[in-house]
């Protein structure tokens, strides 16, 4: 089996999620979101992991990317591929799918608590968020997870995506908290040093909620 990355050079760790797929069978490849012209089309391809991004679906400079990553996306949909979208991931597909992406009114960056009536046991909890835009959900597609800034989570048929980042890693939030993360955590008032120290003990209970979801897409969704 295939599973198809897409994330940005230098920032596509599918990290917890990835693991997961890695021990029940899947082979992980990768696109590049900077270079569509070299990306590994969808043939022979078992689902599709798009990753976050320091993107926004709506920034002048990479339309071309993002008309490239949309265009996946619907490929992948009328071939009835798999998609699971993170964050910017999600975003992606709410744009190709006819919602829209803003700026968030609140940034939401560190662990953030999640509610779910649709799949409480799932998706309710706290989660890494770490995004400054917010999506709708397109007509095609019903939330089943949400807080006080926006939806988190959406699903529809063969499509699941979430706000927050079901594959975060103690590595993947060093990483992110470190060189020039470390001003824009500053900005937002949150201490890098003190993340990364609390997301210790939040990433080692979460993940086997990310596990959990994981199988859930695969055996529910993909």
């Amino acid at each position: 089996m295939r599973a198809l990355i897409v994330g940005n050079r230098g920032d596509a760790d599918p990290g917890l999620v990835g693991s997961r797929l890695s021990e029940v069978g899947f082979g992980l490849e990768r696109n590049e979101r900077e270079y569509p012209r070299e990306w590994k089309s969808l043939a022979g391809v078992d689902l599709v992991l798009l990753l976050g991004s320091e993107w926004s679906v709506y920034s002048e400079g990479n339309e071309k990317e993002v008309a490239a990553e949309v265009d996946l996306v619907t490929t992948a949909m009328q071939r009835g591929v798999p998609i699971f979208g993170i964050c910017y991931g999600a975003q992606l597909i709410s744009h190709a799918l006819g919602g829209t992406v803003t700026r968030a009114q609140t940034p939401e960056v560190g662990w953030h608590d999640v509610s779910s009536t649709a799949y409480p046991d799932l998706l309710a909890g706290t989660w890494l968020q770490w995004h400054y835009d917010v999506f709708t959900v397109p007509s095609s597609l019903r939330a089943v997870a949400v807080n006080d800034v926006g939806p988190q989570a959406m699903l529809g048929k063969r499509v699941f995506a979430t706000q927050f980042h079901p594959e975060a890693t103690q590595d993947i939030i060093t990483r992110w908290s470190t060189g020039t993360g470390t001003t824009e955590l500053s900005r937002l008032g949150i201490d890098a040093k003190h993340l990364c120290e609390m997301s210790v003990d939040q990433v080692a209970a979460r993940a086997p909620a990310s596990t959990r979801l994981v199988d859930w897409f695969l055996g529910e969704v993909a």
